[in-house]
């Protein structure tokens, strides 16, 4: 049995240029419960003064485990010497106390018997990386075994959804030696959840406070608080959101939250489809499998040509939000439908009051339908006048011109394109007055818009658009579950979310104004 298999499931890379900081991160790690820790000596610029730094570490932390790498620069490392400095470099690691060493293979390849050398000192993974694409992976495997090791470690980059499951059905043919499969890059981000499950040796994270070392790479406290990493047993049901971007997303927080709360054994993971992708992500959704998944921007239409069954109010609309699995077909529906109709009736009588809607994407047609046939009188605008009036024919509302609303008000204004929805959060669709009493903005991040902004300096009612997501994310939950959704779990898990996410944009713009903005 290899060494490697008492490793913890998650080891967080780290890959600075200066020692003292590399340890600072361990031992912050290390006070936060981590305790397995990749240490990059090649990013140090003189490697064995990490080597030193790493022994008085283990000296002090004997219940760590870590691995040493050095990789090479022509392997995509940093390190800019020598074979024999290599070799030399992870030998001394191992005396250090390193409990396992990392080589790739093409140094291992090159060093013959050398790497079987350092295999006798502690525990060696051969790693093939690749950073431009996933290849023919059983040709890749078939290379890596040609030189002994205690465990293969491949990790590509994923251009396309489908190659998270060429990379993660690896883990299900039989080894004798541990796997370690990982995908770098925002599509590639389900593999770092997932791999566990498909019998993946351990996952990576970055560290909590820095960058990571690979691309897709997110902090132990999210992939074991947010995606709980290391509870999932491998029967875990796969939910997940489908969208272009995706990064933004608020939906895992709270999906996941919903699920913990509830004790079901399910994971909700944010899956990046560019447009093109849409019918390779439905191939891959069947392999995994994917039991149920969240559909918004661009998709929700064009998802449609994909199901077997749709509900007929969400066939009327033409576009779904909520996919689900059931007696082997793929199901959809319209959850935005609650997520706009709850929120509103909250306010006033939808039957016969006056609602602008400005947009004529998926969300619009959701609402435009809905509050027609709840009796609404529906006007619509957007900046495509053709698609404002297919729209307007399609559920018997009023087209309207940008130019015309100067002289119209209404009770209620639905404020559904993208503008104001982070990065875009200085646009606004209306410049001066609003022209309603009730302002409805469906973009939830930000949380207050510059129109929910300008709305309340005008005495508005506002409805924020975290009502309406949380409105649509229950009705998804308890379509997928089949129990009541866990409202006020989900609602503080939005909020945390969403203050998260603020935190994390403004420390990235103040990390480019020292960077790029202010002068050296």
């Amino acid at each position: 049995m290899s060494l490697l298999r008492a490793f913890p499931q998650v080891c967080i890379a780290l890959g600075f240029r200066d020692p003292a900081k590399l340890i600072q991160h361990a031992e912050d790690e290390l006070a936060a419960g981590e305790v397995f820790f990749e240490f990059r000596l090649d990013y140090l610029e003189r490697p064995l003064e990490g080597v030193k730094a790493l022994k008085k570490f283990m000296a002090e932390h004997s219940e760590c485990s870590v691995l040493a790498t050095c990789r090479r620069r022509q392997n995509h490392g940093q390190f800019t010497g020598s074979l024999e400095e290599q070799l030399t470099i992870l030998q001394a690691a191992a005396d250090a106390g390193a409990k396992a060493l990392d080589m790739e293979i093409e140094s291992a390849e090159a060093v013959g018997t050398g790497a079987e050398v350092l295999r006798r000192v502690a525990p060696l993974v051969v790693s093939y990386h690749n950073f431009e694409g996933t290849p023919a992976l059983t040709t890749v495997l078939r290379r890596l075994e040609k030189v002994p090791a205690d465990a293969y470690k491949i990790v590509t980059t994923a251009r396309k959804p489908s190659d998270n499951f060429r990379v993660l059905s690896l883990g299900q043919i039989p080894s004798r030696v541990p796997l370690i499969l990982l995908a770098m890059g925002e599509i590639g981000f389900p593999t770092r959840v997932l791999s566990l499950l498909f019998g993946g040796l351990f996952t990576y994270a970055a560290p909590r406070t820095a960058e990571g070392t690979a691309a897709g790479q997110v902090s132990a406290k999210q992939l074991r608080q947010l995606y709980r990493v290391g509870k999932l047993t491998r029967s875990a049901k796969i939910y997940g959101v489908i969208a272009d971007p995706v990064r933004h997303s608020i939906s895992p927080a709270v999906l996941n939250r919903a699920f913990q709360a509830r004790r079901i054994n399910a994971v909700y993971l944010p899956f990046r489809v560019p447009p093109a992708y849409l019918r390779d992500f439905m191939e891959m959704a069947d392999k995994l499998p994917v039991t149920g998944f969240s559909v918004t921007i661009p998709h929700k239409q064009k998802i449609l040509r994909y199901l077997d069954v749709v509900e007929p109010l969400a066939r009327r609309i033409g576009a779904v939000n909520t996919v689900w699995r059931k007696a082997g077909k793929w199901r959809g529906a319209n959850a935005d439908v609650a997520g706009v109709m709850r929120p509103l009736e909250r306010y006033l009588r939808v039957a016969k009051s006056t609602v602008l809607i400005a947009g004529n994407g998926g969300a619009a047609r959701s609402a435009a339908f809905a509050l027609a046939e709840a009796g609404a009188k529906v006007f619509i605008v957007g900046r495509n006048p053709d698609r404002v009036r297919a729209l307007a024919r399609a559920c018997g509302a009023t087209p309207l011109n940008r130019e015309e609303l100067g002289s119209c008000y209404f009770d209620v204004l639905i404020h559904a394109t993208p503008l104001g929805m982070y990065p875009r959060v200085n646009e606004c669709f209306f410049g001066g007055q609003i022209p309603a009493d009730v302002v409805f903005d469906m973009v939830y991040n930000p949380v207050e818009t510059l129109l929910i902004r300008r709305a309340r300096e005008q005495g508005k009612t506002v409805l924020p658009g975290i009502q309406m997501f949380l409105e649509q994310a229950a009705r998804q939950f308890e379509i997928w579950s089949g129990e009541s959704a866990p409202r006020t779990a989900m609602e503080r898990a939005a909020w945390e979310a969403l203050t998260s996410y603020v935190q994390t944009q403004e420390e990235s713009d103040k990390r480019f104004e020292t960077e790029v903005i202010t002068p050296a």
